[in-house]
C-alpha cells in the first residue's frame, strides 16, 4: 500500500485547491475561490476555529483526520456537493444557520441591508411592529430581522414543509420562537389578515433559459426555490399584486431578483422601482412603497 503523502493541513490545503481548480467547481455559496472554500472545509472538518488557519497549518494530523478531510474533498470535487451541505451550516454576515438539502444555501443581498435597518426607508426601527417574509427557506432573513427590529413580530412564510422544518431548527437555535412565526403557505394564502410595516422576499427568480445552464452546485438545491418561470417573475408578480392591501400606509415591499433586473423592469417598471445599493451594485434588490403599490 502506498503511504499517504499528506501529514498536515498545509498539505491538504494545497491538494484541495488543486482538486477544486481542476474540477472547475462553482463557488456561489459563500466562498469566492478554491482557496477560501478549501480552507473552510478543512478547518470545519478538523473542528478548528474557522478564523485561525495559520497556527494549525503545520500541525501533524492523525490518519483518521486525514481520511475525513479526503472524504470531504472528494464529495466537493467529484460529487460537487455544495460546501454548506457538507458542513450543514451556512453563513450570512456574522450569523450561522443550519442548512441541508431541504433548503437553498443562504445567500441574500437583503441580508446586507438589515444591519443598517433598511435606512433611510425605515426611519424608526423601534416602531416596526410587523414584518412578513415570503419564501423564507431556512428562516435566515426572518431571524436577522427579528434581531434587528426588537419590537417586531415576524411572520416567515414558505410553501415547503421541509424548508420550514429547517427554519424551525434555526429559530429554536436563536431562541426566537416567540417572535418568529413560521407559516406553511403558498405566498399570502394562509397569512394572517393584518397590516405589515415591511414585506420582504428573496423568491425564486431564475428565468427558464438560465435554469437550463445552472452549475451542478445549484442543481443540488431544491429547484422550487430557484425556478421563477419564463422570465423569472412568476412569483414576483403575485407578491406585488397582493402587497398593497397587506402593507401599512407607510409600509414598504422589498424584493431580491438577482441578475434579473431587465425582466423586473420590463414587468414592473411603470411602478417606479427603487434599486437599492448592495455589494453587487444597484441591480439586485428593488423597493416599492405602499403608496406606489396602491397607485399602481
Amino acid at each position: 500500500m502506498t503511504p499517504n503523502p499528506f501529514s498536515t493541513p498545509r498539505d491538504l490545503l494545497r491538494y484541495a485547491v488543486t482538486r477544486f481548480n481542476t474540477a472547475k467547481l462553482f463557488f456561489g455559496h459563500g466562498s469566492a475561490e478554491a482557496f477560501d472554500e478549501a480552507a473552510y472545509l478543512i478547518l470545519h472538518t478538523l473542528k478548528l476555529p474557522l478564523d485561525k488557519l495559520e497556527p494549525f497549518l503545520d500541525a501533524k494530523l492523525l490518519p483518521s483526520e486525514i481520511a475525513s478531510v479526503m472524504t470531504v474533498i472528494d464529495r466537493r470535487s467529484i460529487d460537487r456537493v455544495p460546501a454548506a451541505y457538507i458542513t450543514k451550516e451556512g453563513w450570512l454576515g456574522t450569523y450561522n444557520f443550519y442548512v441541508d438539502e431541504r433548503v437553498i444555501v443562504p445567500r441574500s443581498f437583503i441580508a446586507e441591508l438589515i444591519p443598517e435597518y433598511f435606512s433611510p426607508w425605515v426611519a424608526e426601527p423601534e416602531a416596526v411592529e410587523n414584518i412578513l417574509e415570503l419564501c423564507t427557506g431556512s428562516g435566515c432573513l426572518s431571524i436577522m430581522m427579528a434581531d434587528a427590529f426588537p419590537n417586531a413580530a415576524v411572520d416567515a412564510v414558505d410553501i415547503s414543509a421541509d424548508a420550514l422544518a429547517v427554519a424551525k431548527r434555526n429559530v429554536d437555535t436563536y431562541k426566537l420562537q416567540d417572535r418568529v412565526n413560521l407559516i406553511e403557505s403558498d405566498l399570502y394564502t394562509n397569512v394572517p389578515a393584518k397590516k405589515y410595516d415591511l414585506i420582504i422576499s428573496n423568491p425564486p427568480y431564475v428565468n427558464s433559459a438560465s435554469m437550463g445552464t445552472l452549475p451542478q452546485e445549484y442543481l443540488a438545491e431544491p429547484q422550487i426555490a430557484l425556478d421563477g418561470g419564463s422570465d423569472g417573475m412568476d412569483l414576483v408578480r403575485k407578491i406585488i399584486a397582493g402587497a398593497a392591501e397587506r402593507l401599512t400606509d407607510d409600509g414598504i415591499l422589498m424584493i431580491e431578483i438577482g441578475n434579473e433586473r431587465a425582466y423586473a423592469e420590463a414587468a414592473f417598471g411603470e411602478l417606479g422601482l427603487t434599486w437599492l445599493t448592495t455589494s453587487a451594485g444597484d441591480d439586485m434588490v428593488f423597493l416599492l412603497t405602499a403608496e406606489q403599490l396602491k397607485l399602481g
